[in-house]
């Protein structure tokens, strides 16, 4: 009996191992990605900028300029996850992550941007390596966001 059980065990590890490898070469192709599944980014750090005494409505134009520019890029694929970050003490206040492979490309995407234009923020470029699957979490998020930022 415990012959039976181990085996049975056995074969279910084998069949889950198999599943959850289930590599799939069309989607892989899509997303430009390797033989791990994984391609380059770059990922971009707003730092609060120089400009710091706008008045209200003006901070609230560039701010609202800002979230259209980022729902632009990501429609378009250029921009594959964006968010801020809470107050801390290093005056990081959000991040991007470009579907593209060079810092260039990266640079003139946000200086679409105009927070970035205005000087509300400053930015910081670096290559990143990470899963290819990065890019489909914009058609994951539209999925379940129930109530648009603007």
């Amino acid at each position: 009996m415990k012959k039976i059980l181990f085996f049975t065990l056995l074969l279910l590890s084998v069949r889950a191992s198999a599943q959850e490898n289930a590599y799939d070469s069309i989607l892989a192709k899509k997303l430009n990605a390797d033989e791990r599944g994984m391609k380059m980014y770059v990922l971009v750090i707003l730092k609060t900028g120089p400009v710091k005494d706008l008045p209200k409505a003006d901070r609230d134009s560039l701010f609202k300029g800002h979230i259209n520019n980022i729902i632009r890029l990501a429609d378009e694929g250029k921009l594959s996850l964006a968010g801020p970050f809470e107050k801390n003490e290093l005056n990081y206040r959000g991040l991007f992550i470009f579907n593209v492979s060079t810092v260039e490309e990266a640079k003139s995407l946000v200086a679409t941007d105009p927070a970035v234009k205005a000087g509300l923020f400053d930015a910081e470029y670096i290559q990143w390596y990470a899963s290819a699957a990065v890019q489909e979490i914009n058609g994951i998020h539209k999925k379940i966001q129930r109530k648009k930022i603007f």
